[in-house]
């Protein structure tokens, strides 16, 4: 039997379907079958990432309500032989279209065909929350450096800690040394200790995330892309290698830094 993880942020727009794409490309690279799942029923945008958005002919909500085998909705990525799928969301219904408990029996499905089974949840804790949860064994949690998504993050681990899974770990994504160097931004020892959940990776901010996004190829798939390093050996540590954290100290304290020292002085 495979592992479901399930990837999720809270906050909308902090790179969470993009890394779900990567992690499940790096996962495929190292050899593992992988199905990623796109549970954003309404507002799909994984296939897009991945370049299969022309080869959907069925999708989630269609294998749900019988009206094809879930062979028929997996849409092969042919860059890599038999190793990895998508299962799209639908693209013309809601969240309210598949419960929980129909969620987890197609998740035990795939898990017996399949290494990892990635579900990329959409943004909020609502149904569709619920859904991308109910079949997973373990949590993903997506953060950037920004204060509003590092709140809404706390927010979406309480809930994951409710859950009978293992207990989350963290992705900080988009991360700009300038930034943290100025002091415009949290540094990775501020956000992982006000979460206080395990440091899984970070990714650090490049401009082809977004290009190759655009084109359909993951960045992960340019072995000398700094952020494709950070999806690798995120993929890696999920494989459970010991991959030393990629270095983001700048010397310099920043003005969170600064503002935390004044308090301790």
């Amino acid at each position: 039997m495979g592992e479901a993880i399930v990837i999720t942020s809270g906050k909308g727009g902090v790179g969470k379907t993009t890394s779900s794409a990567n992690l499940g490309t790096a996962l495929a690279l190292q050899g593992k079958k992988v199905c990623l799942v796109d549970t954003d029923i309404g507002l799909r945008n994984l296939d897009v990432i991945l370049g299969l958005e022309n080869r959907i002919i069925y999708d989630l909500v269609d294998v749900i309500e019988g009206r094809c085998r879930i062979q028929q909705a997996l849409v092969k990525d042919k860059r890599f032989e038999d190793r990895l799928f998508l299962l799209p969301a639908a693209q013309t219904t809601d969240k309210n279209a598949v419960t929980p408990e129909q969620m987890k029996d197609l998740i035990t499905e795939l898990k017996r065909d399949y290494d990892y089974i990635l579900i990329d949840c959409p943004a909020g804790i609502e149904q569709g929350y619920k859904n991308a949860v109910a079949g997973a064994d373990r949590a993903i949690v997506v953060t950037t450096p920004e204060i509003s998504a590092v709140r809404d993050a706390d927010r979406i681990i309480g809930l994951l800690e409710q859950e009978d899974i293992e207990p989350p770990k963290l992705i900080i994504n988009r991360i700009r040394r300038n930034l943290i160097n100025s002091g415009d931004t949290l540094d990775v020892n501020d956000i992982t200790t006000h979460l206080s959940i395990d440091l899984l990776g970070i990714v650090l901010d490049d401009e082809n995330v977004i290009s190759s996004s655009n084109k359909g190829e993951p960045v992960v798939m340019d072995p000398n892309n700094p952020a494709a390093l950070g999806y690798r050996n995120i993929a890696r540590r999920i494989l459970g290698e010991s991959v030393p954290l990629m270095s983001v100290d700048t010397g310099k304290p920043g003005f969170f830094g600064k503002l935390k020292s004044l308090f301790t002085k």
